[in-house]
């Protein structure tokens, strides 16, 4: 009975027949169906859509008892709680704390800027106009303070306020870049005068 089986194999390569026994792919499937049978469906599908209900329910009832026993969600812009005296009138920083903190931010910036401004005879003449320049955007920011307390807040005052902040704190770095081009140039000369007098 012994047979070489690589002949035998090319000798069935060469036939190209294949002959499988009576059966076999019914025999096959019954196998795999055994070793991986297919999912089966749920019982109760209705179950997971009740679940489903159930749980939506349940955070609804949540959010509305949430509602009814803070009043609201929340969402107020103005502190409401703090009494301002009458005749007061608020500023960016009381709408908010966040508010707060940006108002605060901007002005000890400017102020900073504005402490370490150094004047001289040589740069008096290019610090008062952008003095003026700051005194402008001063008298705007009163306007749109003025237009918050008449108005109420509104998204285009506060934004318009920010802004205003903004523009003063560039104006002020710009006149620093300005000062430090200035003194650049003025020790620049100071050397070529010194050059030429030796």
């Amino acid at each position: 009975m012994s047979q070489d089986l690589r002949k035998m194999f090319t000798d069935l390569d060469q036939s190209g027949e294949y002959i499988m026994k009576a059966g076999h792919e019914k025999r096959f499937l019954e196998r795999l169906e055994k070793e991986l049978p297919s999912a089966k469906r749920s019982v109760f599908p209705w179950v997971k859509i009740a679940a489903a209900l159930v749980l939506l329910m349940g955070l609804g009832t949540y959010f509305l008892l949430n509602v009814q026993q803070n009043g609201t969600l929340n969402t107020r812009v103005v502190d409401s709680e703090k009494v301002l005296p009458v005749g007061s009138a608020i500023s960016l920083g009381d709408l908010s704390p966040d508010l707060k903190k940006l108002e605060n931010y901007y002005m000890a910036n400017i102020n900073m800027e504005l402490s370490h401004l150094e004047i001289s005879d040589r740069n008096k003449i290019l610090i008062d106009s952008f003095m003026e320049r700051m005194e402008e955007l001063n008298n705007e920011y009163k306007v749109l303070n003025g237009e918050l307390n008449e108005i109420g807040p509104n998204d285009q005052t506060i934004s318009a306020l920010i802004k205003n902040l903004q523009l003063r704190l560039q104006l002020l770095r710009k006149l620093k870049d300005k000062l430090i081009e200035l003194k650049a140039q003025n020790s620049g000369s100071d050397n070529d005068n010194a050059m030429t007098s030796i």
